[in-house]
């Protein structure tokens, strides 16, 4: 329930919908959609509402936000040969949209019996039409069998405030947890951002640094300018990053983000990368590695931050061997590394693309690629680097140093020869622990 009136804080009714500060402040989205529930009870209380009535309003927001309805408020089609974000941000969209209704359910279940009280009178709020089609039944209720025009737009304001915030969590795999800028109109000032980023998502291949930036609006309400490559940043409370940092490459998100509190920076940083165009960086063939060293045990890495610069920073993984021989990957790189490299998955019985696979495969070791100097490749055939028991930031290094194009994850488990095809270049496969196996073995 929203917090009590107080001499700063009106109160509730007329068409104040909401306590929230004038000045702005942060919530989390279980917060905000709290917050929302006083349209609910106006419309609850303009149409004396009953619970069968509330199964309409139910269906109702399971239809805007699932995809695929007819009143589908994001028009995204999804299949097998989507571009990755897109499949990454449309299974998030039905994820985080399940949820919400799930909680859209129980509250008009509860205002039913536990009615929010509005001092300053009934609730009557403006709200522009936002383009949310309702379903026939929402409609007949909400117009008119017992609604009319306040009753429309109490339910227009909290459709569309509920679409923001759905729209708002898109880009985080831990969304409950994401601090979102709300305002006195709450979500209504993101309407710009999103509007950029949805276009991107739905009429072109969206790009990492567009997720980015709508992250940045809706975690700051758009203060600091971020860079056109950031692929992250810092701002006050913590840090928004790419989600692999602490999950699996194999199995972790390409395109979304992570939120991680703890920084204390006062305004926002954007990380960008040490090499802004990798097809110009050196390159080491595979070929030419030196031989491997006599370091067996696993590495470990920890990423390190460079300092702030006119806004920026840059970050690099710093990975350790058993002898203290060091090495230095860009965390830029390292990301693009993972976001490009394409996947084998332990069920695949065939190769990836139907080619043959390659019966001049070879290997290489991972310490001299981790050294070498530039961006390691291979002008043909396929080069296996044994990645297998290694710390997560360790294989992300590894990525970040071998040339992004015709690199493939596979996991040890798998019975498949990797063929991915891609221009004249050959195939760099790393090979890594199945995350499904240890699942399976409690491990």
């Amino acid at each position: 329930m929203p917090p009590a009136p107080s001499l700063t804080t009106p109160a509730l009714g007329g068409s104040r919908w909401n306590t929230f500060p004038a000045a702005g402040s942060s919530m989390t989205a279980r917060q905000f959609f709290t917050a929302t529930e006083p349209l609910l009870q106006g419309v609850i209380d303009d149409n004396a509402l009953t619970s069968a009535d509330g199964e309409v309003l139910e269906a109702q927001i399971r239809a805007t936000l699932g995809l695929g309805t007819r009143e589908t408020s994001l028009p995204l089609a999804v299949g097998p040969e989507s571009a990755p974000a897109a499949r990454e941000l449309g299974a998030q969209a039905e994820s985080v949209g399940r949820e919400l209704a799930s909680w859209a359910t129980a509250a008009l279940e509860r205002l039913l019996t536990e009615r929010i009280p509005l001092p300053a009178g009934p609730l009557v709020v403006r709200s522009h039409c936002y383009g949310h089609l309702l379903t026939p039944a929402a409609a007949d209720l909400l117009l008119r069998r017992r609604g009319g025009p306040v009753t429309m737009q109490l339910y227009n304001e909290w459709l569309h405030q509920v679409v923001l915030l759905r729209d708002a969590l898109l880009p985080f795999t831990n969304w409950q947890d994401v601090p979102l800028r709300i305002t006195p109109a709450g979500l209504r000032h993101l309407e710009p951002a999103r509007d950029g980023f949805l276009t991107e998502l739905l009429v072109r291949q969206i790009r990492h640094s567009s997720v980015v930036d709508f992250a940045r609006h809706a975690v700051t309400g758009g203060t600091g300018g971020i860079r056109p490559a950031s692929y992250g940043f810092d701002t006050a409370g913590g840090t928004v990053l790419p989600a692999v940092l602490d999950q699996p490459a194999l199995n972790a998100s390409r395109y979304l983000l992570t939120w991680r509190p703890g920084t204390t920076v006062e305004e926002t940083v954007s990380y960008l990368p040490g090499v802004q165009d990798y097809y110009s960086a050196p390159r080491t063939p595979v070929e030419e590695l030196p031989p491997a060293t006599a370091g067996a045990g696993p590495l470990t890495a920890r990423t390190v931050l460079g300092p702030v610069a006119d806004g920026a920073r840059t970050a690099h993984l710093e990975v350790t061997d058993d002898d203290g021989t060091m090495a230095r990957v860009d965390l830029g790189q390292a990301l693009r590394g993972h976001r490009f490299a394409r996947r084998v998955t332990r069920r695949q019985e065939v190769t990836a693309d139907g080619a043959p696979a390659d019966p001049g495969s070879r290997t290489a070791h991972l310490r001299p690629a981790l050294r070498a100097p530039g961006l390691v490749w291979t002008r043909s055939g396929e080069v296996t680097l044994d990645a297998t028991g290694q710390d997560g930031l360790v294989v992300l290094a590894l990525l970040g140093r071998l040339y992004p194009e015709n690199v493939v994850l596979r996991p040890n488990t798998s019975r498949v020869r990797t063929a991915v095809g891609g221009g004249e270049l050959g195939r760099l496969v790393v090979e890594l622990s199945d995350p499904d196996a240890t699942d399976r073995t409690g491990q």
